[in-house]
């Protein structure tokens, strides 16, 4: 079994091939986030290109770009912030999500999907920051 510093930790490339930040199951779904909410927010009205839109797009972008830092990082401690701010990223993007949705520019059943993904996210985060303690 042929193992290889990989920043802050070592992997197994047999066991695990994780060579690169879109190796991750996390950065994945991040895309994914950012694929939907781009779709979703087009269908925000006009006015909103500058509010909302930007906002919901910032936020999910941030999250799959604070994982792939994170893990170009040298150091456990600072992968480890940077998968933080992605789940901050997470926490903040639900919310902007939940005022287009009373503003009705989300319906519930896209909003709950967009929820369940999050919230999904949420957990694999907290999985890797919980991974990188040990």
């Amino acid at each position: 079994m042929k193992t290889v510093n990989r920043g802050p930790w070592t992997v197994n490339r047999e066991l695990m091939k994780i060579q690169s930040y879109k190796d991750l199951n996390v950065w994945k779904k991040g895309i994914e986030i950012v694929n939907l909410v781009y779709d979703l927010s087009e269908k925000f009205p006009n006015q909103e290109r500058f509010g909302l839109i930007s906002q919901v797009q910032r936020s999910a972008v941030s999250i799959p770009s604070n994982i792939a830092e994170g893990f170009s990082r040298q150091h456990t401690k600072e992968y480890q912030q940077f998968c933080y701010i992605a789940l901050g990223s997470c926490a903040e993007l639900e919310t902007q999500m939940i005022i287009a949705k009373f503003r009705g520019f989300v319906e519930k059943e896209t909003f709950a999907k967009l929820e369940e993904f999050l919230n999904h996210e949420s957990r694999m985060l907290e999985n890797l920051i919980k991974s990188l303690n040990r």
